[in-house]
């Protein structure tokens, strides 16, 4: 994906645009001139679900050839195939007349490898399958080419299944009758969710900019903000306390904690039955929404905590996390054959249990489901940067157009968009976000402070509310 373009980057340095044009255009021409035609079929994302025993379950995702039928886009186009593995299982031979009848109005499995994808297809189709499901030798699914003497004869679809899917229909069809249902669903351009996603990341940053003006929790609610981490119970005391501050409050002496407020200890033991209930939940369905309160709750705060003194640190810090984001989506699949970023944030594949660290909303008119999802980084590390623009706008007393934190919000909010632009154009795979977001922040920090002759204010600025770290979150 990113590995390739950065070949072409490369070459395009030492040859010229119109030679490369031309040829690419040559090798199309050749490409196309030595394709059969009967081999021309688009690529699609195929939907197999299943049915065992009746009941319909779980669905998994294939690919399909580049030969033989094409797949209906809506499922009621096509009837139910009862599942039947090839014998022998490589489906690159009939062995006798009873295996042909077997496959007879199935869907054929067999797995990938010992002839061309086009015999297995044959095979198949002779013995009166109508469908054939190869099954490939890892996780990864590919595109089935024409290997093979494609003929027109070839009328039934083929698609590429995942490895898994061999012991999984194995163990079921053990005992249990499955049916495979196989079309192509059209992926919506655009799911509504993503907005739902921008709004969250945008006001997670902006409400934390603004955090300081709804106030702080008073100096007896301290001790008892810092032991819940400054979480959700600080994100809900905060704006009661100042709206109330000069309400009469019952206290109560607590051991280690001291005296606390009767308001301030229920909104602390809703806290913890909210954090218990997500816990318990966790893999439902609806988990996402108190993954995603948790999640803007531990963002505010760190907001508040974590500051950056000028645009000097700012820089070191975001454009290493620049690099780091890009290595770690596009580079590491190289090496660890996954993307470990993506991994990590979805809390995979750590020997456990792990905490997502990432924001994310179920795509809503996507047939094929999922959800959309942004990381923690790509919100608190330019949200570092916008929340320091704010303060240095106040303590400048700098106007709304002449300052910087209202520019900034634009160019985050900017920089969401072409994430997900990038997503699209690059079929869903995975985007490093702040390869968007820095340049659409820190870039636009430093090109308005240099237009403006504030880039050495800027850069070397200082106050004693700018603490790196602030402990006591004073606003």
């Amino acid at each position: 994906m990113s590995f390739p373009l950065g070949n072409r980057r490369r070459v395009s340095a030492t040859l010229p645009f119109s030679f490369l044009v031309a040829l690419s255009f040559a090798v199309a021409a050749i490409a196309g001139g030595s394709k059969s035609p009967y081999c021309n079929n688009p690529v699609q994302l195929a939907m197999v679900k299943i049915w065992v025993d009746g009941d319909e379950g779980e669905y998994l995702a294939g690919l399909t050839a580049s030969f033989g039928a094409t797949l209906p886009e809506e499922k009621n186009k096509v009837p139910k195939l009862p599942a039947v593995f090839s014998n022998p299982l490589n489906g690159c031979s009939s062995s006798s007349s009873k295996v042909l009848s077997q496959l007879s109005g199935s869907a054929a499995l067999s797995v990938r490898g010992d002839c061309d994808f086009v015999t297995k297809a044959k095979v198949a189709q002779s013995g009166g399958a109508q469908a054939l499901l190869v099954i490939n030798d890892k996780e990864e699914i590919e595109q089935i080419d024409c290997s093979g003497d494609v003929s027109p004869n070839i009328s039934i679809p083929v698609v590429m299944v995942p490895k898994s899917v061999r012991d999984d229909l194995t163990k079921t069809m053990a005992n249990k009758r499955v049916e495979l249902l196989l079309y192509a669903p059209t992926r919506p351009i655009v799911d509504i969710s993503v907005v739902f996603l921008w709004a969250m990341s945008v006001g997670t940053v902006f409400t934390a900019s603004l955090w300081q003006e709804f106030g702080i929790s008073e100096q007896t609610e301290k001790r008892l903000n810092e032991s819940s981490s400054k979480g959700m119970h600080n994100i809900i005391m905060t704006p009661v306390t100042r709206k109330c501050r000069n309400c009469p409050q019952k206290t109560v002496r607590l051991p280690v904690i001291g005296e606390v407020s009767v308001l301030s200890l229920g909104v602390f033991l809703f806290c913890v039955i909210f954090a218990v209930a997500w816990a318990v939940h966790r893999r439902a369905s609806y988990s996402w929404v108190g993954q995603n309160i948790l999640g803007i709750c531990m963002m505010i705060n760190v907001l508040q905590l974590a500051r950056l003194p000028n645009i000097k640190v700012a820089t070191v810090l975001l454009c290493l996390a620049f690099f780091y984001d890009i290595f770690w989506v596009f580079i590491s699949p190289l090496i660890f054959q996954q993307s470990v970023m993506i991994a990590v944030a979805k809390g995979k594949n750590t020997g456990g249990e792990a905490i997502p660290m990432l924001l994310r909303v179920p795509r809503l008119i996507d047939p094929w489901g999922g959800y959309n999802m942004i990381g923690f980084g790509d919100i608190l590390f330019p949200g570092l940067l916008i929340t320091f623009t704010y303060r240095f706008d106040r303590e400048s007393k700098k106007s709304m157009g002449k300052g910087y934190f209202v520019w900034l919000m634009v160019g985050y909010g900017f920089g969401l968009f072409l994430t997900y632009l990038g997503l699209y154009l690059m079929n869903g795979n995975g985007q490093p976000a702040l390869l968007y977001l820095v340049p659409c922040t820190l870039g636009v920090t430093v090109v308005l402070a240099a237009i403006r002759g504030d880039l050495k204010a800027l850069w070397g600025y200082s106050s004693k509310s700018s603490a790196m770290i602030n402990p006591t979150a004073e606003v």
